[in-house]
Order: structure tokens, then C-alpha cells, then sequence
């Protein structure tokens, strides 16, 4: 259970008129919060009483929240809201412009950039008198030509650290994205008039046709044989943002004309395994992952990628891994199940497979090292380790699937397991 902000509540606030603003505020960060929530809010916390802030906080988000993706949000805003004076300053300090010392600084935390956007909206930093007299005299040339543009920024900004509006336009910036691959070599072939190697099937077939006399040889090219993308994306609640932005990503290189895969399947895991393949194929991308998080019922639970892995191979393995699938496992590997089993699963997961390239949004640390067990049991059985915490990793999986040396982190990372 999360713990509930450490807040000095107000002795005697207008409840009903602040519940309201809550509401709102929730509402600008992009939680779904209508009047009748609103109404069961101000209804429970009367019947509930104001003396704990425990109880007000859970009973607010009992009545306000309906989905486990938007409890971070309502943390935030909450916090932020209910007035903690130096949560409020660190909140100015990432929003406004500021001029930045030496101070030691905290990272923003999850969902904090949309609760600071939703509360401090067209707030501006206090200015010192006679500072626009200063800045209308002064002209101060700054040259930009070296700076990072914003686009440019925001393909290697963290998903965990984006706001809503930066959310709204890496999702964009993902449905452009593209993921190529080449065609594999095939025994069988294609009839072919220059070039190639002679089908004798076809050619003893002509001569008969013809009592024995054999005119001239048919040729044959290899025919393209495109392999099958399969998705296993962890949607447990360490993994959730980024969970998100990576099936936008794949609803794009499903619906995508020319990609060159046979079949994209997507399967989420947490708790259980799901298969989403089916609401992919839908072309509103909103309403594919709607329907996806309807059927997902383990959304932001826990993790167990061993037991998920069982029944993915005992299952659907054989069903969705033929012509030489490509497998992309999308987790942060923070199993708590047993890890023998756990590297059983990924020893036979990837005798399945033609490659297994992993992203795990963990390596966007420069000192990450394998620590966790269940990363240990899973990084010997993989052909690619690479991060997925920002647009630009997810861009870097082109190359990673067209070479097929390609190991990302794996190769460095190995060496402080043995």
C-alpha cells in the first residue's frame, strides 16, 4: 500500500468548495473526474469524518479514481494541492525559469510535471522592483545555434518525466516511428525469367508436356519469407508509463503498410498473461488501448515474469512463434519468483525464437549493473539488451533488428555476472 503524503490539513477549510477545485485540478491533469464523483467525494468525506488525514486522503481517492493508472497523478495533485509548502517551491522551481545554484536538487518523481502544469498553470516567478525598467534598457544577445531543439530534447527525455502535454507529443512522434526488417531466406522459390537457379520440377514438367523435349530450362528465385514481430510487455506498476508509450509505439508498426513483418502479437503480463493481439488491429489508437486495458485486468499489479513465461511457452509458443519470430520483451526484470525457473523459461523462450531483443527502462541509469536476481536468470538468454525509456531507444530497435550481431548492453553486462 502506498503511503499517504504528511500534510498539515487546514483547522477549519470550506471542504466542499476545495473538494470542488481538487476535482478539477485532477480533471487538468488528465484524470477523468465528473460532478457525480465529485458529489460521492463530499458525501463520503462527511460520512467519513475530517480528523484523519489517512482516511481523507483514501477516501478522497476512493471516490475520485477508478483506474490504478491514475493513482500517481492523484498523489501528486493531492500533495501539491493540500499544501506542502516546500513541495510547493520544489514544483515553482521545475515549472518557472529560474536561474539554478549549486542547491542540491531532487529528480521530479513520476506524474509530477502533470500535477505541477494542472495547479501553477500561467503562475509566473515574482520579480524584483525595477526589473523591467532593467530589461527594457539591457539587450542581451544569446546565441542558439548550438542549443538543443525541443523535439530533440524530448526524443531523450524520460517517459516517467514527461508531462501531459510532452506525452501528447511523444505519442506522435511515435506513430511516425517505423520498425523495418528484412526478409529471411527461403527453401522455397518463385518463377524467375533472368537470373537464379534452375527449377527442374518445372522444367521436367514442360518437356512432358511436350513427349521429352525439353525447349529450354525454368529458373526460380528464393521466395521472401517475412518473420513475425511477438510483444511480451510487463504492465506492472513499476513498468506502467512506460508500458504505455511502447504499445502506442506497436499499435503504429501493426497498422503500419510496408513494415515487412507477417504478424505482429502482443501480449501483456503482470500478474497473468493476456493476449492483446486482436484490439491492435483496431485503427483509433486510443480505442485499441482502451480495449487492451479493459481485457488486461493486472494492469500496475505485481510481477511475475516467470510463471507468465510458463504459460506463454506452454500455450501460445507454438502458435504464434513460427517463421522465425522475432521476440521483444519489454520489462524491467524485478522478479520475485524463483529465478531457476524464471531462466528455464528463457532458455526455452529463446530456442523458440529466432532473436529476443530486451528493453528495459532501468539501463537509462549510466550505473546500472545486474544486481536483481531475476535479471541475472534472464540477460544469458537474450541476443539483445537494450534500454526503453525514451523515443530515442525505442528508434534505436530499427538497427538492432536489421543487424543481427547486435547485443546493446548485453556484452558489457555479462561479464559482472560470471
Amino acid at each position: 500500500m502506498a503511503a499517504y503524503p504528511e500534510l498539515e490539513l487546514p483547522e477549519h477549510p470550506r471542504l466542499v468548495h476545495n473538494i470542488t477545485h481538487f476535482a478539477r485540478a485532477l480533471r487538468a491533469a488528465g484524470v477523468p473526474v465528473g460532478p457525480g464523483r465529485v458529489i460521492d467525494a463530499v458525501r463520503a468525506v462527511e460520512a467519513a469524518g475530517f480528523t484523519s488525514r489517512e482516511d481523507f486522503f483514501f477516501t478522497l481517492r476512493a471516490c475520485l479514481i477508478t483506474r490504478p493508472e491514475h493513482r500517481s497523478v492523484f498523489a501528486q495533485v493531492f500533495r501539491l494541492y493540500w499544501r506542502d509548502p516546500r513541495y510547493m517551491e520544489h514544483m515553482m522551481a521545475m515549472m518557472l525559469p529560474a536561474v539554478r545554484g549549486v542547491q542540491e536538487e531532487r529528480a521530479p518523481q513520476s506524474a509530477e510535471k502533470r500535477a505541477a502544469e494542472a495547479l501553477l498553470d500561467g503562475a509566473e516567478p515574482e520579480r524584483p522592483e525595477g526589473a523591467g525598467e532593467a530589461d527594457e534598457e539591457t539587450e542581451i544577445e544569446i546565441d542558439a545555434s548550438t542549443t538543443m531543439s525541443g523535439e530533440e530534447r524530448l526524443r531523450t527525455l524520460d517517459f516517467e518525466q514527461m508531462s501531459t502535454a510532452e506525452i501528447a507529443q511523444a505519442k506522435r512522434m511515435l506513430a511516425r516511428l517505423s520498425l523495418p526488417v528484412k526478409p529471411m531466406a527461403s527453401r522455397r522459390g518463385r518463377p524467375s525469367t533472368a537470373g537464379g537457379r534452375i527449377d527442374a520440377r518445372r522444367t521436367l514438367r514442360a518437356a512432358m508436356r511436350r513427349g521429352g523435349e525439353m525447349r529450354r530450362l525454368h529458373l526460380q528465385v528464393p521466395r521472401p519469407r517475412w518473420p513475425a514481430l511477438v510483444v511480451l510487455c510487463d504492465i506492472s506498476g513499476s513498468m506502467s508509463q512506460y508500458s504505455r508509450m511502447v504499445l502506442h509505439f506497436l499499435h503504429a508498426v501493426a497498422n503500419q503498410k510496408g513494415a515487412g513483418w507477417a504478424k505482429v502479437h502482443a501480449f501483456t503480463f503482470g500478474t497473468r498473461l493476456t493476449n492483446i493481439t486482436r484490439h491492435l488491429a483496431t485503427r483509433d489508437v486510443d480505442a485499441a488501448l482502451a480495449a487492451a486495458g479493459q481485457q488486461a485486468q493486472d494492469w500496475e499489479g505485481g510481477t511475475r515474469i516467470g510463471d507468465c513465461l510458463h504459460e506463454f511457452n506452454r500455450d501460445w509458443s507454438r502458435r504464434v512463434m513460427g517463421q522465425g519470430a522475432v521476440v521483444l520483451l519489454i520489462t524491467d526484470g524485478l522478479d520475485r519468483g524463483d529465478p531457476e525457473a524464471l531462466s528455464r523459461e528463457m532458455e526455452r523462450l529463446r530456442l523458440s525464437a529466432r532473436r529476443v531483443i530486451w528493453l528495459n527502462p532501468l539501463l537509462r541509469w549510466a550505473d546500472f549493473a545486474p544486481k536483481a536476481e531475476g535479471i541475472r536468470a534472464m540477460l544469458p538468454h537474450v541476443d539483445s539488451f537494450r534500454a526503453g525509456h525514451s523515443v530515442a531507444s525505442l528508434e534505436g530497435l530499427a538497427d538492432a533488428i536489421a543487424r543481427p550481431g547486435d547485443t546493446g548492453e548485453k556484452t558489457r553486462l555479462s561479464a559482472g555476472i560470471r
